[in-house]
């Protein structure tokens, strides 16, 4: 049993070893930290950079072109939005060269509230992601798909952003969704790859036999089975939905959660599926309202499935404001919460074709 963040850390060891990562880097992402969020503690390949976030991208491509494979991480996404340029320069290389030349590089960022980040670790990055063509965009929800996509994202040749919900880091896989070859016990697990308080310099982690998985980027899992309303929604968003999934079935109200796992490509086929059957659909995501992903969905929902619609869609999104508040009170009311799902789902339901 393992938390998303040691997940992922399996995943790049899994990478530095099998899968041929070169190079893992970013700011205090090398020793003795191991990223802010414990990461990158004990792999090979680790090393630190300066505070310098386009020259983290920058890097990132020109060892891609030189045929390497890195994976940078960006220590918070609100960091990336002064990379925008050479995130696209990134994305349409393939293009732009005739399939000439490809950037299989990884560019990983913990996203999103949940952690009282306040205005400078708090924003999300999802919106502006799909904005960036070429790019393919993943954002788990769960340990085991934070393992099996970010395997999957190192062996694409193609560029790859790992979206990381920081409020998702800490949360434990359920039993029976264990990474492959990682012991079930969560201290033993602990006790092998999570480096000590203190002194770390005499400290290797002991990994385990781990195997690989690989979650097939574009493709959404179905996290509950429902009839009466979809829900298109990622990342920490899954959980809230799903609470608020089970509260409303004892009103009658049988939600569908879907998963999207994958920004870009998304599963169409999936949301279509779910659309028909339920015959309405919300989306949730933390990203402010104005242009945002799940605007994209409901336009695409609108244009081809408009007749198989018995009410509205509906996007329950973050506000539209400038930032997000330190206080528990500005924080909540800033993006969803369980509550504002629940209701939101109930007055999908409750609406008269």
């Amino acid at each position: 049993m393992s938390t998303m963040i040691q997940a992922i850390r399996m995943a790049l060891h899994v990478g530095e070893t099998k899968l041929g990562v070169t190079d893992i880097f970013g700011e205090d992402v090398g020793p003795p930290l191991g990223g802010v969020f414990t990461g990158t503690q004990g792999l090979k390949t680790a090393w630190n950079t300066p505070l310098d976030e386009r020259g983290i991208i920058g890097m990132a491509i020109g060892l891609a072109l030189a045929g390497q494979k890195p994976v940078a991480e960006i220590q918070f996404c609100d960091y990336a939005f002064n990379t925008i340029d050479l995130l696209k320069i990134a994305g349409n290389t393939y293009w732009s060269s005739g399939g000439d030349w490809n950037v299989p590089l990884v560019v990983m960022t913990p996203v999103g509230a949940g952690i009282r980040g306040s205005i400078y670790h708090s924003h999300s990055f999802d919106a502006m992601a799909t904005r960036i063509p070429g790019w393919k965009i993943v954002m788990p929800s769960t340990p085991r798909d934070a393992y099996g996509l970010l395997l999957s994202a190192i062996a694409d040749p193609n560029p790859v952003m790992f979206l990381m919900p920081k409020a998702l880091l800490r949360v434990k896989d359920k039993v029976g969704d264990d990474i492959p070859g990682a012991p079930n016990d969560d201290r033993v697990l602990a006790s092998m790859i999570d480096a000590p308080l203190g002194d770390r310099t005499q400290w290797t982690p002991n990994w385990p036999p781990l195997e690989e998985l690989y979650i097939p980027i574009g493709k959404a899992r179905i996290a509950r089975e429902g009839t009466s309303v979809t829900v298109l929604t990622y990342g920490r968003n899954v959980p809230m939905s799903l609470v608020a999934a089970e509260e409303l079935a004892a009103e009658g109200i049988d939600t569908e959660v879907i998963d999207l796992r994958s920004l870009h490509p998304y599963d169409w086929d999936a949301i279509v599926a779910s659309v028909r059957k339920t015959n309405r659909v919300l989306c949730v995501n933390e990203d402010t309202e104005i242009t945002n992903f799940g605007e994209h969905l409901i336009r695409r929902i609108v244009e081809e499935l408009f007749y198989e619609l018995h009410a509205p869609p509906k996007l329950l999104a973050g506000v539209h404001i400038p930032g997000i508040g330190l206080a528990d009170n500005l924080e909540m009311a800033s993006v969803p919460q369980t509550a504002g799902i629940k209701a939101a789902i109930a007055e999908l339901a409750a609406h008269q074709p």
